[in-house]
């Protein structure tokens, strides 16, 4: 039988918890880490509604570089109630990945691969993906009358970015 050593027990410096105090401020130098050299713990109640907002849309911020310096990447949830649409608008140079957590919202953008332009949309349910390439104009919608549809939404960027359109276009077709 093989024997496991015990786990070193783990000192003050081994991570961060937000249940448990910084350490103090006099237990020597470099007993407090900053922001970037530790884990982060958002939890589900505390996530930030500080963020720009849409009619019938709810959006927080769970990663940023407010809420734990994050300097490349954005994450939150957005909140979409029944029967509700975004405007046409596109993310910069943020690519954008969503995750579908309940509800069955729609992603709408413009096409025109087959050199005819068309309107697509895609229709999701839990558990779906949707990625954004950087400037591709869209918009969200939740078609359901009674249900409220939540996605999760990572960025590139260290803040959410939404740049708002007169219409959908097709990407290099900035007319």
């Amino acid at each position: 039988m093989t024997s496991h050593p015990h786990p070193p027990q783990p000192s003050p410096l081994d991570g961060f918890h937000p249940d448990l105090p910084d350490p103090a401020p006099d237990a020597g130098a470099g007993s407090s880490l900053p922001l970037h050299a530790r884990l982060h713990h958002i939890r589900a109640d505390a996530l930030d509604g500080d963020t720009a907002q849409t009619g019938g849309m709810r959006r927080f911020a769970a990663i940023s570089g407010r809420t734990v310096g994050s300097e490349r990447i954005w994450m939150g949830q957005t909140h979409v109630a029944p029967a509700t649409a975004s405007s046409d608008h596109h993310h910069g140079a943020s690519e954008t990945a969503i995750h579908v957590v309940s509800g069955h919202p729609e992603f709408v953008f413009l096409d025109e691969s087959d050199g005819v332009r068309e309107e697509v949309r895609l229709r999701t349910a839990p558990g779906d993906y949707i990625f954004v390439p950087p400037f591709v104009p869209h918009r969200e919608e939740n078609p359901s009358d009674d249900e409220e549809a939540v996605v999760v939404i990572a960025r590139s960027t260290q803040e959410a970015v939404v740049v708002n359109l007169p219409g959908l276009y097709v990407l290099g077709d900035e007319r």
